[in-house]
């Protein structure tokens, strides 16, 4: 069982910059395919982006592209998502999650979420 952790959330200004981390316990944190979703007020959650183990990385939507930046340390078992350029409708509340190399899902884990929120 994987167990992760998001932190770094909170209220910025449009224009402002956050960088948010998720903590992954366990020992395969390499091998993973790591993503940020999110889920904003009143929709269903969506997929922002992933990286492979491979740091193969696939954003999605579109509005993110140049804005948003993924990376992970191996060393640290630590994802990262730096969000630059940050505006209203980023305001949500952002997962990370973790699929294993033979999964067949998806993705396998979940964290709890971290709240960001955008002021105008």
């Amino acid at each position: 069982q994987v167990q992760l952790v998001e932190s770094g959330g909170g209220l910025v200004q449009a224009g402002g910059s956050l960088r948010l981390s998720c903590a992954a316990s366990g020992r395969s944190f390499s091998s993973y395919t790591m993503g940020w979703f999110r889920q904003a007020p009143g929709k269903e959650r969506e997929f922002v982006v992933r990286i492979t183990r491979f740091n193969e990385i696939t954003y999605y939507p579109d509005s993110v592209k140049g804005r948003f930046t993924i990376s992970r340390d191996n060393t640290k078992n630590t994802l990262y998502l730096q969000m630059n350029s940050l505006k209203p409708e980023d305001t949500a509340i952002y997962y990370c999650a973790a699929r294993e190399a033979l999964s067949t899902r998806q993705f396998d884990y979940w964290g709890q979420g971290t709240q960001v929120t955008v002021s105008s």
